[in-house]
């Protein structure tokens, strides 16, 4: 390990671990009912699991010898009680620890290191590249739209215990940090109730006012600074997304009021933001001809926030006018005293506009097919023999179509709501600005067609074509879907209609790539080469038609989902695919754990701004593959694809994974509004969502998605003589490296002795040894190529982070594994079932806690 290295781990546990020890003490110390004993009990509980598993016992045999062992319980019920006071005990150990990660924040990250946009200004005065610069930067930039996907949802009362708590942790404030512990020892951690897709907006809304506001204002405030000429006036670098009361795929509780509701939350949160920020630089700003511009403003906004009749008597120009204004007198009358002030509350202005976050629209391509056959069949609007037509004859007859529909005209609510929707869209335009919902999105994108039935839904909503404000977006997820996307797009890239709604948009068509579904359908490699090709060739395509596409990628928080590393991945793309813009999906504790404060969320907002500029300025020669190593990429992927099939279509394969995992119990867990599955019935891997997909496979500590088929690949590779190519390409590709760096992460997360009982199973033994033997063969390959002893050997702050986090998740998943077994027990012997509810509930409880421990897990 080198002396930089040795220093930031001693950093690290100087301001994390040893802090964790300190104050982990403190709960045992907690005036409350039975809580020392917890303490003390689960210290040893956590050693007698590690030992335990050491032996090779199974988690059942864990738990057995260690009540008859260290406790005097042998009721059922008393051993319950203690597993549940555990759980609730761990899950206090991760908010603690979450809390001293994020207040360490500045000491363990470099905040002018490599990745942020001071070291972009050393790197571009270096190279004399302002002129580069300022080009990128007229139309460059990255938007990260906040996503609902049931991965961690801490309730907002325990989010901002964590808030106050890492402000306390900051100042080594004692006395504080215990209070907090003692509020967090009597806050619920857990939802009686599935939360709506409103209450799942408000948790989201926190995240902007609190972290996302500040931050982004700072990151404007220092790129000004640091490239006064380069920086633009009015396009915003920074622009947020939001998905929760606008995303309906599947989920049948968004619906057009609770869109419309939501859009007036987010308006209502931007003008709190704005009032907030008035009254502060009132305090300052009191001077002649600056205070009564001011005095005026907040009344205006005052008015907005809190007198119904005012509600849309406000525009972006209403604000940014007499703040204008201000700078022009602060500049003129008072040597400029306070200016970066009143310029900080300018730019975020510009960004934020009266929207905070675009509202995306999405719903799958099948429900719109739907409602035209509805449509067809009760209106007088289109023939009645649609479903009978062609692909062509449809389009014409939806161009064609005489009429509008009024919703009401149909049965289904379903099929009311899309048109409703539609017609939200305008009306959120109409009181929030055109940015404030203008992106539909149509998840399982397969044909041309599936784009011009929405063109054609918003037309037959009222929407009149020249004044189609919407920007209208397929998402390709599957591995077919994602061959077939340049054919798709040349379909509509040639329709005249669509070339002039294109024309109208600016020429610019934005294309979403799910990396979960991908992952699902072709395993860890073949879906990240597959979005990769499928980029380099709609990039190719979109040029071809003098267009400019922007990709917008859909991902989670673990590797398997297109998470991890993720600035690396954009560092990584080549000059064949389009940067314009970096647009991503952030979701569940991805939200969290990088955004959760102003300081982490200006870090890895600056790393994607920095990965996104830097392409454009430096090409790298290792972000360019050259075609031996394309070939090389292509075959990995279809060993890897192979190998993955095999496994995925192996007739116990997700049998094995509801018996052995808690996935039949992610839908119960109130940790999300949507269903676990799209469709209701039995269980397939095409119905079945990405987030309990990979998020069960976290629960078991297999993670089978993040790296299944990479040892196989490169096993069958080297017998075919092709291992120096592979040790050339991963000295050489950035994107190889970062793949296999994110597969790393996934494989070091993984802890197979929690379910080596199951390799015996008379029926799923032989499953379990091929996952496991997968493992053990992709590590070995990753090993030899990084030339390491240990798997994230060279980041080793992160490697430290992620054993503290297993060590408090290591009782929970011991606990959850044994409720699990009592429960199949149950299950195959018939028996009386009295208890199943209780062991049902404590796999669940186990579930919150080992999600929120694994920060990145789903």
């Amino acid at each position: 390990m080198d002396g930089s290295s040795n220093t930031a781990l001693q950093t690290y546990d100087k301001h994390v671990g040893l802090k964790f020890q300190l104050y982990n003490s403190l709960f045992t110390a907690l005036p409350f009912h039975r809580v020392e004993k917890t303490g003390v009990l689960l210290s040893i509980f956590l050693l007698h699991c590690e030992e335990g598993f050491a032996k090779e016992l199974s988690p059942a045999e864990i738990i057995t010898t260690f009540f008859s062992q260290y406790t005097p319980y042998r009721t059922e019920q008393e051993q319950t009680d203690l597993l549940f006071r555990f759980v609730q005990y761990a899950e206090r150990q991760v908010v603690l620890f979450d809390a001293l990660e994020d207040a360490s924040f500045r000491e363990t990250h470099d905040m002018a290191g490599a990745g942020t946009l001071k070291h972009l200004q050393a790197e571009v005065e270096q190279t004399q590249t302002q002129e580069q610069l300022r080009e990128k930067l007229k139309d460059f930039s990255v938007r990260l739209v906040l996503t609902a996907h049931p991965t961690q949802f801490y309730p907002s009362e325990v989010l901002g215990i964590i808030n106050d708590l890492s402000k306390a942790l900051v100042s080594d404030n004692t006395a504080q940090v215990n209070s907090y512990l003692r509020q967090l020892g009597k806050t619920p951690f857990f939802k009686s109730e599935k939360p709506s897709p409103y209450d799942e907006a408000v948790s989201l809304i926190w995240y902007l006012e609190n972290v996302f506001y500040q931050a982004a204002g700072q990151i404007m405030t220092s790129l000004k600074n640091q490239f006064p000429e380069a920086v633009p006036e009015h396009h915003p670098l920074i622009r947020l997304g939001f998905w929760p009361g606008g995303d309906r795929d599947g989920n049948p509780f968004v619906t057009a009021e609770i869109t419309l509701r939501v859009a007036e939350a987010l308006r209502g949160a931007i003008i709190k933001s704005y009032y907030q920020d008035v009254r502060k630089l009132k305090r300052r700003l009191t001077f002649k001809g600056v205070l009564n511009e001011l005095v005026a403003l907040e009344a205006k906004l005052y008015n907005n926030l809190f007198l119904p009749g005012y509600k849309a008597d406000i525009s972006k120009e209403d604000l940014l006018a007499p703040l204008h204004k201000i700078k022009e007198t602060l500049i003129r009358d008072h040597n400029s005293l306070f200016l970066p002030l009143a310029e900080n509350l300018i730019r975020k202005v510009e960004l934020f506009g009266l929207y905070f976050a675009s509202l995306d629209v999405r719903q799958d391509s099948s429900a719109h097919t739907e409602v035209l056959e509805a449509i067809a069949a009760t209106a007088q609007v289109l023939p009645q023999n649609y479903a009978q037509l062609t692909a062509e004859e449809k389009i014409n007859a939806l161009l064609n179509a005489p009429a509008t529909v009024d919703p009401a005209s149909l049965e289904s609510e379903l099929h009311q709501d899309t048109l409703q929707s539609m017609q939200a869209m305008k009306t959120i335009q109409a009181i929030n600005g055109e940015e404030g919902s203008h992106r539909y999105i149509i998840s399982h994108s397969t044909s041309a067609l599936d784009v011009m039935e929405v063109y054609g839904l918003f037309l037959l909503s009222g929407w009149q074509p020249e004044a189609l404000t919407v920007d209208i977006v397929p998402l390709f997820e599957t591995i077919d879907d994602l061959q077939n996307a340049p054919e798709v797009m040349e379909a509509l890239y040639r329709s005249p209609v669509y070339r002039q709604h294109l024309h109208r948009r600016r020429n610019i068509q934005t294309i979403m790539l799910g990396f979960s579904d991908g992952t699902k359908d072709g395993g860890y490699l073949m879906s990240n080469w597959s979005i990769y090709k499928a980029k380099e060739e709609l990039t190719r395509l979109a040029q071809q038609y003098d267009l400019q596409v922007v990709f917008f990628d859909g991902r989670g928080g673990p590797p398997a989902r297109g998470g991890g590393r993720t600035h690396q991945f954009y560092a990584s793309m080549g000059p064949k695919i389009a940067s314009k813009e970096i647009q991503l999906t952030i979701q569940g504790q991805t939200i969290s754990s990088n955004f959760g404060t102003t300081d982490a969320a200006q870090y890895n907002m600056e790393q994607l701004m920095h990965a996104g500029i830097r392409n454009a300025l430096f090409t790298a020669r290792e972000t360019t593959l050259s075609e031996a190593e394309e070939q090389l990429m292509q075959r990995l992927s279809e060993v890897s694809y192979q190998a993955y099939n095999t496994l995925k279509n192996h007739p116990d394969f997700l049998e094995y994974l509801n018996y052995a995992s808690p996935l039949r119990y992610y839908a119960e867990a109130n940790i999300g509004s949507r269903p676990a599955k799209r469709k209701p019935g039995k269980l397939n891997l095409n119905d079945l969502r990405a987030v309990p997909y990979v998020g069960s496979w976290s629960q078991l500590k297999q993670n089978l998605p993040g790296y299944y088929g990479v040892g196989a690949a490169m096993e069958k590779l080297e017998a075919e003589g092709q291992w120096e190519a592979i040790e050339k390409l991963y000295q050489r590709s950035l994107f190889f490296r970062t793949l296999l760096g994110n597969s790393e992460m996934a494989m070091t997360k993984c802890f197979f002795p929690l379910t080596a009982f199951l390799a015996k199973h008379p029926h799923y033994g032989p499953l379990w040894n091929m996952i496991h033997q997968e493992f053990e063969r992709s590590k070995h390959y990753v090993l030899r190529l990084t030339g390491n002893v240990h798997l994230m050997a060279d980041k080793p702050v992160n490697l430290l982070s992620i054993q503290m986090r297993q060590r408090i998740e290591l009782p929970l998943l011991t606990i959850q594994q044994f409720a699990l077994t009592n429960i199949r027990e149950m299950e195959e012997q018939e028996k009386e079932a009295t208890h199943k509810p209780v062991l049902e509930k404590l796999v669940m409880r186990c579930s919150f806690g080992i999600i929120n421990a694994e920060r990145n897990s789903a």
